[in-house]
C-alpha cells in the first residue's frame, strides 16, 4: 500500500492519515466474514493508513466492523439503484412540470383536445425541481426590511428569524437550475443575483456541486448569501456520499468527511495526496472547484461592498457543504474574511468531522457569540449521519436548534436519537410517521392556505410510513419549523 504525506502544524513533513471504506470491494462471502467472524480482517473494504500487518487497525474489532458492513451494503444499494433513480426522477420532474404548466390533469386533458399542451422545457425559469414540487413556497415575509433581516437595528429575535427564513428558501432555491434561481431572486426577491456555479468533482468526474450567491442590491450591499446546494432525491452519488465513513485528517483542524471535501473540490481519494495539494492556501490548481471559485467570487464582492457581511446556508449535503467552506476559509488564516461571516444556518446536516475540528470550530464560530446554527427537525435521519462512535469520531457542533413533529423548538447541543438505531426508537418514529401524515391533512385549516401540502408531498409522508428518517428530510417542514416555532415571524406584527 502506497504512503502519502503530508505536513502537520509546524510545516513537518509526516504521514497522511486517512480512512476509505471501499463499497466496491470484496463479495457477499467476504461482508459475511466481516461480520460474523472475530479477529476478521477487513483490508477488503478499508483502505486506511493506519493498517498493519495483519491487514487490520485500531478500527478493526467486533463493535465497529457492522458500522463498515452496513456502509459498503448501503452504498452498493444505492450504485445498484443509481441509473434507475436517476431515470425515474427525470421522469418524475417532467411529469411535475407537464402537470404544473398545464393547470393540473384536468387542464392537461383540455390542452390535449386543443392541441396546444405545453411542454416544459429542462433548465428553463420555468421548470422546476421534484424538491421545488414537494414545497412550491418562495415568497420571503413580506414586511421583513433588509436592516432587521441583518440585525443592524433590532438586536433581537425578529432579525435572527427574518434571516433564517431567507437562509431555509434559499437552501430549498437552491435545488433550482440556475434559470430558477436568478428569476426567483430578481423578480420575486427583489434582491441582485450575483452568480450561480455549477462545480467539478474530481472524485465523481462530473459537475456534481451546485452553489449561487446573492446580495440585497447591486451597490452598497449590506448581505452577501451563499447557497449550496444539498441532497437531491434521485441522484445516487449525493445519498452515496452521505452514508459514506471515510475521512481525510487535516494538520490542525482534525478529521474531516472526505466526500464533502471532495465535494468542495479539496483533493480526490483515487489519490490521496491530492488533499494536501488542494488544501494548500496557495494552490492555483482546480479554480473550477466549489471552494476556490466561490472564495474568489466572495473577496470580489467583499472589497466592492465594504460595509457587507455575508451568510452562508445549505440543506442536507449543502449544510455540510456550508460549515466547511468557512472552516477552510480558517485553514487558509482567511481571517479578514472571516470577520466578515455574519452567520451559518444549516438545515437536516450531517456530520462532517471528528472531536479536534469540533473543538478548533466551536473556538472560532460559537464564541462569545454564536455564528454557526444547525437546524433539525425531529426523525430527520440526514443530522444523525455519518453514525457517531469512538471509532469513526463524527461529531455535531454549534447551536441545534431542534424541532419536533409540533414545530416546537428546543435548543439542544445535540438532537434526540442521535445514531438513529435502536428498537426502543422503532414504534415511536413510525407512530409519529402516521401523526406527520394527519398533520398534513389539517395543517392548512389551522395555519392557513400557505402550509397546505400538494398530492406528491402527501405521497412522500405516505412513504414516510415506511421509512420516516428519509420523509422527514423534507425542506417543506424546515420552512415550518422557521415560521411556526417557538419565535417564528409574526408576518402581520412586524
Amino acid at each position: 500500500m502506497a504512503k502519502y504525506e503530508t505536513k502537520n502544524e509546524e510545516g513537518e513533513t509526516c504521514e497522511a492519515k486517512y480512512l476509505i471504506v471501499k463499497a466496491e470491494m470484496g463479495g457477499i462471502l467476504d461482508l459475511l466474514k466481516l461480520l460474523v467472524l472475530n479477529g476478521g480482517r477487513v483490508h477488503e473494504f478499508v483502505e486506511s493508513s493506519e493498517v498493519d500487518g495483519d491487514g487490520g487497525g485500531e478500527w478493526d474489532s467486533g463493535g465497529h466492523r457492522w458500522v463498515i458492513v452496513v456502509s459498503v451494503i448501503m452504498r452498493r444499494i444505492i450504485g445498484i439503484l443509481g441509473k434507475p433513480m436517476e431515470g425515474t426522477g427525470m421522469v418524475i420532474e417532467f411529469l411535475l412540470n407537464l402537470l404544473d404548466l398545464n393547470g393540473g390533469i384536468y387542464g392537461l386533458f383540455l390542452n390535449l383536445i386543443k392541441g396546444n399542451v405545453v411542454r416544459p422545457e429542462r433548465g428553463s425559469d420555468t421548470y422546476i425541481s421534484a424538491i421545488g414540487h414537494l414545497d412550491s413556497r418562495l415568497d420571503l415575509c413580506r414586511e421583513v426590511s433588509f436592516l432587521n433581516l441583518v440585525g443592524l437595528d433590532t438586536g433581537g429575535k425578529c432579525g435572527d428569524r427574518a434571516l433564517m427564513d431567507l437562509c431555509i428558501l434559499a437552501s430549498k432555491l437552491a435545488y433550482e437550475n440556475a434559470n430558477v434561481v436568478e428569476n426567483i431572486i430578481v423578480h420575486r426577491w427583489k434582491m441582485h443575483f450575483v452568480e450561480f456555479f455549477n462545480c467539478w468533482n474530481d472524485y465523481q468526474k462530473k459537475r456534481s456541486t451546485q452553489v449561487f450567491i446573492l446580495s440585497d442590491k447591486p451597490k452598497d450591499a449590506t448581505l452577501v448569501l451563499i447557497s449550496f446546494r444539498g441532497t437531491e432525491p434521485f441522484d445516487a452519488d449525493d445519498w452515496s456520499t452521505d452514508v459514506d465513513y471515510s475521512w481525510y485528517e487535516i494538520p490542525k483542524l482534525g478529521k474531516v468527511h472526505m466526500g464533502f471535501l471532495e465535494a468542495l473540490g479539496l483533493g480526490n481519494r483515487a489519490q490521496i495526496s491530492t488533499f494536501q495539494n488542494y488544501l494548500q492556501p496557495k494552490n492555483q490548481a482546480n479554480k473550477d472547484t466549489a471552494y476556490y471559485a466561490v472564495k474568489s467570487k466572495l473577496e470580489s464582492l467583499l472589497h466592492d461592498h465594504k460595509d457587507a457581511k455575508f451568510v452562508v446556508t445549505g440543506h442536507s449535503l449543502g449544510g455540510a457543504l456550508a460549515i466547511l467552506f468557512p472552516v477552510v476559509l480558517l485553514l487558509h488564516d482567511e481571517h479578514e474574511l472571516m470577520k466578515r461571516l455574519l452567520a451559518i444556518y444549516t438545515f437536516g446536516q450531517p456530520r462532517v468531522g471528528d472531536e479536534n475540528l469540533v473543538s478548533f470550530m466551536k473556538a472560532q464560530l460559537c464564541e462569545p457569540m454564536p455564528r454557526y446554527f444547525r437546524a433539525v427537525y425531529c426523525n430527520d435521519i440526514v443530522p444523525r449521519l455519518p453514525y457517531d462512535d469512538s471509532t469513526f469520531l463524527y461529531k455535531h457542533f454549534g447551536l441545534c436548534l431542534y424541532y419536533n413533529s409540533l414545530y416546537s423548538e428546543q435548543n439542544v447541543e445535540e438532537e434526540p436519537n442521535r445514531n438513529y438505531f435502536g428498537l426502543r426508537y422503532l414504534i415511536p418514529e413510525h407512530l409519529n410517521a402516521v401523526w406527520e401524515l394527519i398533520r398534513c391533512l389539517m395543517i392548512s385549516h389551522v395555519y392557513g392556505p400557505e402550509y397546505e401540502e400538494g398530492w406528491f408531498s402527501i405521497f412522500i409522508r405516505v412513504f414516510g410510513l415506511f421509512m420516516p428518517g428519509v420523509s422527514a428530510h423534507s425542506p417543506r417542514d424546515y420552512v415550518n419549523c422557521v415560521r411556526l416555532g417557538r419565535g417564528r415571524i409574526q408576518m402581520d406584527s412586524i
